[in-house]
């Protein structure tokens, strides 16, 4: 059941770090391969991708049948789409652009049922098994789910001990390629500057305790960020993972004659 996961998901991050992919397709084959090769989750995403809210329903149980925990990346901090991914049971939220401290607050909300938020209320949703789970059990537990807020300019870099100090965050997300965007300087993830900020960050969530996530894409920086603290580790893209096995077969193969 998707609670007792979010508790494993929680005391697997108390204990040290997680790793996990993007995923932008809608096959529930791939999630699955995800979950075999034991990766500990999934960010299913609906900003950058073809999915919808009904495709990841089934993303969703194909991540509860091959034991990978379930998060998805919704557009924005929105009543609807967010109240819906939660309805069809994901085991975490994540949500982009967050820039000050009110914004976090209105993910918190829409996130929980009262007293903690103002979530609608519905019993008949699959994350409640249709009603057959206890109304009052489904309440408590539901407010456990894991909720990620991501923070990706100068702006968020401003507010930043306001936005840690919001009451819910589970993980502070940092995506680098929209901070180097900010910065002044797109793409370039690797750049001084990006590499400052994000230290930045990293060291203020130490402080005040909160977990830290970022994006990476070589095993390089994905060992340099763990060993700076970063505890939330999201390792590319599905896609990008299978074109680049897919060149590295070809240039084999061409190297070969």
């Amino acid at each position: 059941m998707i609670y007792e996961k979010i508790k494993a998901f929680k005391r697997k991050l108390n204990r040290g770090s997680v790793l996990g992919v993007f995923s932008k397709t809608s096959d529930p084959a791939f999630i699955e391969v995800m979950g075999r090769s034991k990766l500990d989750f999934v960010i299913i995403d609906l900003e950058h991708g073809p999915n919808s809210v009904q495709s990841v329903e089934n993303l969703i149980r194909a991540a509860e049948i091959s034991d990978i925990f379930p998060i998805v990346r919704v557009k924005e901090h929105n009543f609807s789409v967010i109240g819906e991914v939660l309805d069809i049971g994901t085991g975490g939220i994540q949500v982009p652009q967050i820039t000050d401290a009110q914004s976090a607050e209105a993910v918190i909300k829409l996130s929980k049922f009262a007293p903690d938020g103002t979530r609608g209320v519905c019993r008949f949703v699959r994350a409640a098994k249709y009603s057959s789970l206890d109304r009052f059990t489904y309440f408590k537990r539901a407010n456990d789910t894991v909720v990620i807020v991501q923070l990706e300019g100068q702006r968020a870099m401003d507010n930043l001990q306001e936005i840690i100090s919001t009451r819910g965050i589970d993980i502070i997300f940092i995506g680098p390629y929209d901070l180097s965007q900010s910065l002044g300087i797109t793409g370039k993830i690797d750049h001084p500057l990006v590499e400052q900020k994000m230290r930045e960050i990293i060291d203020t969530c130490k402080q005040k305790e909160v977990v830290v996530g970022t994006f990476v894409d070589t095993i390089e920086n994905a060992i340099k960020w763990e060993k700076l603290g970063v505890k939330y580790l999201a390792y590319s893209v599905d896609v990008g993972i299978f074109y680049d096995k897919c060149v590295e077969i070809v240039q084999a193969m061409k190297n070969s004659n």
